[in-house]
């Protein structure tokens, strides 16, 4: 596991804790960090009021993290959004942070760090399990070189690809390509990684039908041997009672994705029939609504905010 700065130590030289701190407390009180992620400003914002307004509810600022893939960081600029949401860090003094989601080359993944993301994800899962670990080693050996704050997540069995709305389980999930406990231990030992994203059930995207059932006793086994912190991806479309389930087994971070994108695209659909204006930011404002709505109840459910 981590280890910590203590809270008076920090009290005491003033200091904003750490994403790695932040983590270590989600572990510590059965709640999950909730990573949201993000094509735009509009989406960016309505994601922090909901933080900041939850906050409210809960008596302290709940952490946030920020992800964008490789095609939202391109759409914003790799740079630009670290800085955007350092300047929402400082001006409001708020633990939000940045990651870049799914990575699929070691360059990028290296732009990413040098950009001063505060996590990145390396994922592998397009290469041989041997390329996969001489990449992730390789990964987690230059951001120790450049800058040890941040940290290195890797997705470790199948769950399929792309926020989207899927008619049906994709091909090659099933029980067999979830994460195996000894093989996730082997895989964290050998490369160093810092965050673990295990196949548990879950899925990228979300199913018609509905999605896979979690698999809290296996979130359980893969940290009980990995003594790593670990990440849900695919958080879009799973029942109250799963996300429950596996925060209780040990998931410190859940992605969501895909549901923001379908609040979204509904929010702005609505406001472009409903309100006759050339002004982007007016009917940009239903959109925003929706997606607020939907990470306000993410945030509660996570943080366990009642």
């Amino acid at each position: 596991m981590f280890s910590s700065i203590s809270h008076e130590v920090c009290d005491i030289l003033f200091c904003m804790k750490t994403l790695r701190q932040y983590i270590i407390e989600a572990q510590e009180n059965k709640q999950a960090i909730a990573h949201f992620n993000v094509a735009n400003s509009d989406m960016l914002l309505a994601v922090f009021n909901a933080a900041k307004k939850v906050s409210g509810e809960y008596g302290s600022p709940i952490p946030l993290v920020i992800g964008v893939s490789e095609g939202e960081r391109d759409a914003f600029g790799v740079t630009q959004f670290v800085d955007y949401v350092i300047s929402l860090r400082n001006e409001h003094d708020y633990p939000i942070f940045t990651n870049a989601d799914h990575t699929y080359s070691v360059e990028r993944t290296k732009e990413a760090i040098d950009a001063g993301f505060d996590m990145v994800i390396y994922d592998g899962n397009e290469v041989s399990k041997e390329e996969n670990l001489r990449n992730t080693k390789e990964v987690v050996a230059y951001k120790n070189e450049i800058n040890q704050d941040c940290l290195v997540e890797a997705e470790f069995g199948y769950i399929g690809s792309g926020s989207s709305i899927k008619d049906e389980i994709p091909d090659g999930v099933s029980e067999e390509t979830m994460t195996k406990p000894e093989e996730a231990k082997e895989f964290v030992t050998q490369t160093g990684i810092d965050l673990l994203a295990p196949s548990v059930g879950n899925v990228h995207g979300m199913v018609k039908s509905g999605n896979p059932a979690l698999d809290p006793k296996r979130v359980s086994d893969i940290l009980l041997l990995t003594q790593t912190p670990l990440v849900l991806h695919g958080g879009s479309g799973s029942s109250d009672e799963d996300i429950d389930a596996v925060i209780d087994a040990g998931i410190s971070m859940i992605h969501i994705s895909t549901e923001l994108r379908v609040a979204y695209k509904e929010g702005l659909q609505k406001g472009l029939h409903e309100f006759d204006s050339l002004a982007p930011y007016k009917y940009a404002q239903y959109a925003m609504s929706q997606v607020q709505e939907i990470a306000e109840q993410k945030l509660r459910r996570f943080f366990r905010v009642f």
